[in-house]
């Protein structure tokens, strides 16, 4: 099984650019992140700093956010938010070039929470259009998109694969092909989704796989979801990428799961 430790939520003990080298001496070849910076176009010596802790620590970046706002803060995306829309474009170049220079060609873009000032359906527009932009602005590095369904934030409103699904097909059908799901089956799963039946429905469509146990989005077997068994079927239908590790965990114990 080949995995990628999302050094954003797991190694918080540590100074974010020290993360990598930590998966690497854990064991791992691959890592993910969030946005890691505070802005949607943060200063050159900021990317380079991030650009050079990962390959000092000779790890391959296999999946980058878009900015997402203020996550600690409540945010969960900057892409149907009319107010940040175009804090959310601003970004769009600086992810595909630390995409390109690094070779990570998955970035998530997330959906964003519901908001007093715009209907549902202007953010739902908008949402479109700049999914369509961010798929164009990644196509030139052979980048995909990526939709995720989201527990824990009672404004967001993409909850279920199946309203992803329903986003992702109106993008591809402007012609942004390079969009896919992003199934964290912890967040499926914690939401009340019937996680086999997305994997039987649209497996062939995951872009990315994330896990964590439930409840208490802890490590695999902190909880009871059949995990294993869950990426097995997905395999069965297609997918071959790296499962991301986003859970909760010191980490001091973070992977003794595994071993």
């Amino acid at each position: 099984m080949s995995y990628t430790v999302n050094c954003s939520i797991l190694l918080t003990e540590l100074p974010l650019l020290e993360r990598p080298a930590a998966a690497k001496a854990a064991g791992f070849d691959n890592v993910e992140f969030w946005w890691p910076f505070g802005s949607s176009v943060p200063a050159d010596a900021e990317v380079t700093a991030f650009e050079d802790a990962i390959n000092a620590a000779g790890v391959q970046l296999t999946g980058l956010n878009f900015h997402a706002g203020d996550m600690p803060g409540g945010d969960r995306g900057l892409v149907s938010w009319p107010e940040r829309s175009q804090d959310f474009r601003d970004n769009l170049d600086v992810v595909a070039g630390i995409g390109g220079r690094l070779g990570c060609r998955a970035f998530n873009a997330l959906y964003g929470n519901r908001t007093a000032a715009s209907t549902p359906e202007e953010q739902d527009a908008l949402a479109v259009e700049n999914l369509v932009l961010a798929a164009k602005a990644v196509a030139g590095i052979g980048g995909t998109v990526l939709l995720e369904p989201v527990s824990g934030a009672e404004h967001y409103p993409i909850r279920t694969a199946r309203q992803a699904m329903d986003v992702i097909g109106k993008v591809r059908a402007e012609g942004a092909a390079n969009i896919a799901l992003l199934a964290d089956f912890y967040h499926l799963s914690v939401n009340g989704d019937d996680v086999p039946a997305v994997i039987s429905s649209f497996g062939a469509d995951f872009g990315h796989i994330q896990i964590a146990d439930a409840p208490g989005r802890g490590a695999p077997g902190s909880g009871g979801l059949p995990l294993e068994m869950w990426i097995e079927s997905s395999r069965s239908r297609g997918y071959n990428g790296v499962i991301g590790l986003e859970y909760k965990t010191p980490a001091d114990g973070a992977f003794s799961w595994l071993r």
